[in-house]
């Protein structure tokens, strides 16, 4: 795109440089939280450190890698976090497929049952009687079970297949096909944009929930990382910071550690985002503007 005038240059040169400082805003807190994980224990202790690294160290990163709470914690987090986006994924899918059937007479009824849900719930004391009635507490579906359908995940799915040519389905039924073909072998392969947005947005609400664990979980052995991690951040407990042999190593360490933790908690699904990154602004824009 060419400027000609010098006002469109100057307005191009302004708007290139807010985006690049509000890239830069964005990017901070990571450069800075990278930085005081690779620092010197005792430039990170005198606060030296405010954009690169001061001096350089992987004492802290040794220290966590040799936790087996955390990667027990670790370890939990792939589990909740593919097995719940798994059903998440499936269970939307189900879910919007018939509600975006014009031949369905109760589609109506049941959407709004479903919005009804996004404003008014039962609360944290009756999901805790629920949970625990059905067997549920202190168990790994507890995490996994009742947060297993999003209901504004259902209706941007649905707005996604509303999209999809009526033509395609009833050709389909014409040749003998019902609704779990079509929907196998039609709907889902051209949904595969809203299949990706719906991946990532519950892959990283799986990743970064605690509070559920917190609740529902007591056994230190099913609970997930982020928990882990709040405990490291709050309460600086955890094996890394209480198997110090003294009071000033770990007063010089217990920081440093805090950030290498963040730093590998958050690690995987900043990997995970860019290969989805091409489905993700397709999905959401067809999902929510189409009526």
């Amino acid at each position: 795109m060419r400027f000609d005038t010098k006002g469109e240059r100057i307005f191009q040169c302004i708007l290139v440089g807010f985006m690049a400082l509000f890239a830069l805003t964005c990017l901070y807190p990571l450069i800075y939280v990278l930085s005081m994980s690779f620092s010197d224990p005792v430039a990170v202790a005198r606060g030296d450190v405010w954009l690169w690294p001061v001096g350089f160290s992987t004492k802290a990163y040794e220290m966590i890698t040799d936790s087996n709470e955390l990667w027990v914690s670790y370890a939990n987090t792939l589990w909740y976090t593919g097995v719940g986006t798994l059903v998440n994924v499936v269970l939307t899918l189900c879910a919007a497929y018939p509600l975006s059937r014009k031949e369905f007479f109760l589609a109506n009824p049941v959407m709004m049952m479903i919005t009804f849900t996004m404003f008014f719930s039962g609360g944290l004391v009756p999901s805790f009687i629920l949970i625990s009635k059905l067997g549920l507490y202190n168990t790994r579906w507890a995490l996994i079970l009742p947060g297993a359908i999003g209901a504004y995940y259902v209706i941007i799915a649905r707005t996604f297949f509303q999209s999809i040519p009526d033509s395609l389905t009833e050709s389909a039924k014409l040749d003998g096909a019902n609704d779990i073909v079509i929907l196998q072998r039609i709907i889902i392969p051209l949904s595969m944009p809203i299949v990706a947005v719906l991946t990532l947005y519950y892959a990283v609400s799986h990743w970064n929930s605690y509070f559920g664990a917190m609740v529902y979980i007591v056994d230190k052995k099913l609970q997930p990382l982020q928990l882990y991690l709040r405990r490291l951040l709050i309460e600086n407990t955890g094996e890394a910071t209480n198997s110090m042999a003294n009071g000033e190593e770990k007063s010089l360490i217990t920081e440093q550690i805090k950030y290498a933790v963040i730093i590998v908690s958050t690690l995987p699904i900043l990997c995970v985002y860019p290969f989805l990154q091409k489905y993700f602004v397709k999905g959401v824009m067809i999902g929510a503007i189409k009526a």
